[in-house]
């Protein structure tokens, strides 16, 4: 077992450095939870005690178990070895049921809502017992307007923004009254004002006796917001610390064993060449509830990072698509390299030295159950792995071992199907295929989505050393921290409109959440 700073009862462990007042009797303690996937120990001996009323961060890289253990908390998943104390008491949780009958509620990153129903029938579909929809909407609005998480019952989810969704989820956590909250990752789709709403509310829950464990990337909120920080490193806890004594960076290198670092951000290069031009684009996907485009027009020249910031579905996805050739558009609305292509698929704007990385890792960058050497042939079928018709998987799996090695992707085996690759290593193996090729321009959509700090580093480091090797790059991004760090210039969409560019350097992190919120006063592009 690595060392630990956790002491338990019956353990040898260290004592905590720096945490909260530790008189007060644990809510939930996990004692040497284990848990084996085959010879993989996704936990081993895990050690973990949260007290009520403490606002506790569970920290660390993308595979450090994270997952795994709040999915054992909340009853998902089965340890393979290890106890759970309950207020004191041995119990065992073998569902989400049982979990929320103790008190435990989780609102997961991704939201298990239904677009098509309301949000007091959404509420109502995840409640145990007998709840009618009149009860529903009555206590949803008093404890929306006690701890400020006002949401009309009777909206469809469909129209709601993201930051409006994820209250549907802490509202539904906390009509079932618990005494454990578990957040993961609650900010990535919200924006500071929404941030600041949120931290209000756990302040309060906190202050009411409700404990909190806060899953997250951002370590500048988990410093400002938590008391307690447990750190995990290859499933065993290495640290447990009050974040508000270190800074984000000292953080970030417990994470991962070593100092993470900055990226280098050299100015951009004088370039007027125009590698992509966007001109008065307007497009109205077929689905259901997708938003439209509307009229936006911009330009990225060689050698600049342009970031567009967003909360999520006001059409990054639709913006996405069109610039990738997913979805066809007039000619002259989407011009590469002086020609336009606004009716060529993707195929045809990728022989023109164009990549794309969309959002979504699993089933739209890469497939599932193909290996990594037959995933480099979603974006690289034209190079030599093809040869009349056939695919040359020497080549496939040379270049394969290339990404892995350039982009420090982690890897079980010598070609490990996608599937089994973490969220973050998976993301830097997609992204390295990309850049791997020295595209003329890339598109990528959320590029650290769900990241950890390492791997966060190296594809933000990756996409600004691209730009200044002469590359025009497009970064959508939901992480305003991602786009000051890495942009030259940055615009916002909002309700499918884009406001006119700025120079990073004009921003401040509180006028693009005004602009994201339509308070901007910018106006949208013309």
């Amino acid at each position: 077992m690595a060392d630990s700073s956790l002491h338990m009862p019956g353990s040898s462990a260290p004592a905590v450095e720096n945490t909260v007042d530790d008189t007060s009797p644990p809510l939930v303690e996990l004692r040497g939870i284990t848990k084996l996937y085959g010879s993989l120990a996704a936990n081993n001996d895990v050690h973990l005690t949260i007290r009520s009323g403490d606002i506790h961060a569970l920290l660390g890289e993308n595979g450090a178990g994270k997952s795994t253990l709040v999915k054992i908390l909340y009853g998902v998943v089965e340890p393979s070895a290890g106890e759970i104390f309950w207020q004191g008491e041995k119990t065992v949780i073998s569902s989400p049921v049982e979990a929320r009958n103790l008190g435990i509620g989780m609102v997961f990153q991704h939201f298990s809502l239904f677009d098509e129903l309301t949000v007091a029938e959404n509420i109502a579909v995840a409640l145990s017992g007998d709840w009618s929809l009149t009860r529903v909407r009555e206590e949803a609005k008093t404890i929306g307007e006690t701890y400020g998480l006002t949401l009309d019952p009777d909206r469809g989810v469909w129209s709601l923004s993201a930051g409006e969704r994820q209250r549907i989820e802490i509202v539904r956590c906390l009509l079932q009254k618990p005494n454990l909250l578990i957040l993961d990752e609650p900010t990535s789709v919200l924006t500071p004002q929404e941030s600041e709403r949120l931290f209000e509310t756990l302040n309060r829950l906190s202050a009411e006796g409700c404990a909190i464990l806060y899953i997250s990337h951002r370590l500048d909120e988990v410093r400002r917001l938590c008391r307690t920080a447990t750190i995990m490193r290859a499933g065993e806890v290495v640290r447990t610390i009050d974040p508000r004594r270190s800074s984000s960076r000292e953080i970030a290198a417990m994470m991962v064993g070593a100092d993470i670092g900055e990226v280098r951000f050299t100015a951009a290069a004088d370039n007027t060449r125009e590698k992509l031009v966007v001109s008065h684009l307007f497009f109205r996907s077929e689905e259901t509830h997708a938003r439209a485009l509307n009229n936006i027009s911009f330009t990225v020249h060689a050698g600049e990072v342009f970031g567009i910031a967003g909360i999520a579905g006001n059409g990054q996805t639709e913006l996405f698509d069109v610039l990738s050739g997913e979805q066809p558009t007039s000619p002259g609305a989407v011009i590469i390299s002086g020609m336009p292509v606004g009716d060529r698929g993707i195929d045809e704007r990728r022989k023109m030295h164009a990549a794309f990385v969309p959002e979504e890792r699993l089933g739209h960058a890469a497939a599932p159950s193909h290996t990594l050497s037959e995933n480099t042939l979603v974006s690289r079928k034209d190079d030599d792995m093809v040869r009349t018709g056939f695919v040359v998987f020497r080549l496939a799996r040379r270049l394969a071992r290339r990404v892995v090695s350039a982009f420090d992707v982690r890897v079980s085996d010598k070609d490990p199907e996608a599937r089994t690759l973490s969220g973050g290593n998976l993301q830097k193996y997609i992204v390295g295929r990309e850049i791997i090729a020295k595209p003329e321009l890339l598109v990528v959509n959320q590029p650290t989505w769900g990241v950890d700090a390492g791997a966060a580093r190296l594809i933000r480091q990756s996409l600004v050393d691209l730009s200044r090797e002469g590359s025009a790059v497009v970064a959508i991004s939901q992480d305003m921290d991602e786009l000051f760090e890495i942009s030259d210039r940055i615009a916002v969409l909002r309700e499918g409109s884009l406001c006119p560019p700025r120079p990073t350097g004009a921003w401040t992190k509180e006028s693009i959440g005004l602009e994201m919120l339509g308070q901007g006063g910018e106006g949208v592009s013309p």
